[in-house]
């Protein structure tokens, strides 16, 4: 019993801090509390494991603007933002583990790519913030609230904190999979299960099935056999870890909807509408 409140409290560490990152992104041009913000992201993984294209991050942009009254085209560039800062941490976590494994050359390239897109989007970030007045002569003036948005939260002290944040919630992610590890008598380590993490959290970039049922499972299979663990125990372990760490995600994600009083179809129409 201990065990499980233990992996049920690493599983809504990392959601406590993505909504508490949330907040200190937005917070030059509005508040919401924390727990609001939660729900929000709650409420968008429970839409990725149900539905293709993964539409929860624009499921949960839409209730943040509702709820804040913040613009839409502004929120949904803080969840971009977000992105950002993850995928720059992944990426130096990824640079870090290949120091010490031989990483398959698929992920090798795929990285690759995903760095350059970083770069490209970070710099056109610090172009937006840096230089607004240049780059608001290439926006449409319907957009200039979104140019002065994101200069906004760019120079604010809060946009650093943000990043920080990443971090620690990236961290914290590491929780269930060394845990589970360790209950499997693995032992390969703390270093290594951050490696894991890293491992699946840039092979979830690419559009996927719902939940990332498959997938999921055989990159922690991959993940924990670059470190010796044989594929039968390693297939087991996968399979546990998606469990531990998709069940609450279904369970709290639907109670946040039912507390909208609102279907997951409905928020759907109201999103492309």
């Amino acid at each position: 019993t201990t065990e499980i409140y233990t992996l049920s409290l690493h599983d809504a560490l990392p959601i406590c801090v993505q909504g508490w990152r949330w907040n200190e992104l937005l917070k030059p041009v509005g508040v919401l509390p924390v727990w609001r913000s939660m729900q929000a992201i709650y409420i968008g993984l429970f839409a990725n494991e149900l539905l293709p294209l993964r539409p929860g991050e624009v499921i949960r942009s839409f209730l943040q603007a509702r709820w804040s009254g913040v613009p839409f085209a502004i929120v949904v560039s803080s969840v971009v933002i977000e992105r950002l800062f993850d995928g720059v941490w992944l990426i130096l976590g990824f640079f870090v583990t290949s120091l010490f494994v031989e990483l398959p050359p698929l992920l090798v390239i795929g990285s690759r790519i995903l760095g350059g897109l970083l770069l490209l989007l970070g710099a056109a970030l610090a172009y937006v913030i840096l230089r607004p007045e240049q780059a608001g002569r290439w926006m449409n003036p319907k957009l200039r609230h979104l140019l002065d948005a994101l200069e906004c939260m760019g120079k604010s002290r809060s946009f650093y904190h943000a990043f920080l944040l990443s971090l620690l919630y990236l961290a914290l992610q590491v929780g269930p999979i060394y845990f589970i590890q360790k209950g499997f008598g693995l032992d390969v380590g703390f270093g290594a299960s951050a490696a894991v993490l890293v491992i699946l959290r840039l092979g979830s970039v690419p559009p996927q099935a719902p939940g990332n049922v498959g997938s999921f499972q055989a990159l922690a299979v991959l993940g924990v056999m670059l470190f010796g663990v044989d594929r039968q125990s390693a297939t087991s372990y996968a399979t546990l870890l998606f469990l531990v760490i998709t069940v609450p995600l279904w369970v709290v994600g639907f109670l946040a909807l039912m507390a909208t009083k609102m279907k997951l179809s409905q928020l759907t129409q109201a999103v492309e509408s």
